[in-house]
């Protein structure tokens, strides 16, 4: 369900999980580079367009978290986007044995953050894939794109301030779409709410429930392990935490969170993501819950209960093609979500803090702006990603995407690269 961990690890740059096994170190003012770290950059081209020995390339650190097969789909997907690989367009030191990158390809760049072994023969112990952009870019040109994509999709962009976001530019964006773990947005919007209205403080503390499966951690905590509102939060936002999101779900009370999302433009009942993983694995389930209207289906999660609280449950139904994206989901328009971000931007200064903890983004494009808040969310055929900007110049935008297939995967890379363009170019305007 979690675009972060159960679809292979693809959107390296929504993974803070497999940013930390990627290691990459803060940029040293007045770093220079050693030579063989130019020479590995330089070789790194061949390396992306398939032709290099990833095993004579990589450490066996990087090689053991990243397999071949994983990488090559990587690079496979960065070429059916950008075109082949050319050169090192720009290098600039973080220390002597790493550097960001610009790589040029025919038809745009990807910036990469390298790293070194710094003994002998020098191996690269880190690499990410921060990025996309494309030459010559324009609003226009990405709304072409996301015409071209096969299946469904649809985006937002939106200047927020005083009413409701005004469009600056659209595409499909009243179509309501599958949201993946986007629907934590409902959540956190909820907890803001309660919050303010003094009915809950975010440094309450409560027990985590039952373990849901990854993303997150708290399924491996000790059972009700104590934590605060605030806390949980931070891991539901952050790193997608299934756990921590149900127990948040059910702390707030689902007649609260479903009113949150029926004003919020989204689809109830809300499930927690342990009845969502029951649901897709169970074929009877899932057809009563396709079949069913808004008040069968809360019967029904009602009448399972016990199965879907002690059930064993199994990743695996994530492994493979879509399953059942067009009604085990959770649902909104990407003008939906932007009310949403708008929401959220207008709750206290804690909710922004979480919501900024991730950027998603490509740190280039992120450092152009003031704030920077992020959810993305999906499952094997589903992606969604939204953002909450402020420009430097302190206006406020929000920028939400989806795309979905029943017959296959989605090209993460590529969908993430045309999220990262918008908001390039809205930090350009």
């Amino acid at each position: 369900m979690e675009a972060e961990e159960l679809m292979r690890g693809l959107a390296l740059w929504l993974v803070a999980a497999l940013m930390a096994l990627l290691p990459v170190p803060a940029v040293a003012q007045g770093a220079i580079a050693d030579p063989a770290l130019r020479a590995k950059a330089d070789a790194l081209v061949a390396i992306l367009d398939g032709r290099g020995a990833y095993d004579a390339y990589f450490a066996a650190s990087f090689r053991e978290k990243v397999p071949t097969a994983q990488f090559a789909a990587i690079v496979a997907q960065l070429k059916a986007t950008l075109g082949a690989p050319e050169k090192i367009e720009s290098l600039t030191p973080t220390s002597a044995w790493s550097a960001d990158l610009i790589v040029a390809y025919a038809r745009g760049t990807a910036s990469v953050r390298l790293a070194l072994d710094p003994a002998a023969p020098h191996l690269a112990t880190g690499l990410l894939i921060t990025g996309t952009g494309a030459r010559d870019d324009s609003l226009a040109k990405v709304e072409a794109e996301f015409g071209a994509l096969p299946g469904a999709s649809g985006f937002g962009l939106y200047a927020l301030g005083e009413g409701k976001p005004a469009p600056v530019l659209e595409y499909h964006a009243d179509v309501t779409a599958p949201l993946g773990s986007a629907f934590k947005l409902w959540v956190l919007a909820e907890l803001a709410r309660q919050v303010t209205a003094d009915e809950r403080h975010w440094a309450d503390v409560v027990k985590i429930g039952p373990p849901s499966l990854p993303s997150g951690m708290l399924q491996t905590w000790p059972a009700e392990s104590p934590l605060t509102l605030q806390t949980l939060a931070t891991m539901m936002i952050s790193i997608s935490d299934n756990t921590a999101t149900d127990t948040l779900l059910t702390t707030l009370g689902r007649v609260k969170v479903d009113a949150m999302a029926t004003a919020a433009g989204g689809s109830v009942p809300v499930m927690t993501t342990r009845e969502m993983f029951l649901l897709k694995g169970d074929p009877a389930l899932t057809k009563a819950w396709a079949a069913g209207s808004v008040e069968a289906r809360r019967s029904l999660l009602v009448d399972n209960a016990v199965k879907i609280s002690t059930a064993k449950l199994d990743a695996s139904v994530f492994a493979g093609k879509p399953v059942a994206i067009d009604s085990v989901e959770w649902f909104a328009s990407p003008a939906a979500m932007a009310g949403v971000l708008d929401r959220l931007r207008t709750a206290d200064a804690t909710t922004r803090a979480i919501l900024a903890v991730n950027a998603g983004l490509d740190p280039a494009i992120a450092a152009r702006f003031r704030y920077v808040g992020f959810k993305g969310g999906g499952e094997p055929g589903v992606l969604t990603l939204n953002y909450l900007v402020q420009a430097k110049d302190g206006r406020w935008y929000a920028a939400t995407g989806n795309w979905h297939r029943s017959d296959d995967a989605v090209n993460e890379l590529r969908f993430v690269g045309l999220m990262g363009r918008v908001l390039a170019l809205l930090a350009a305007r």
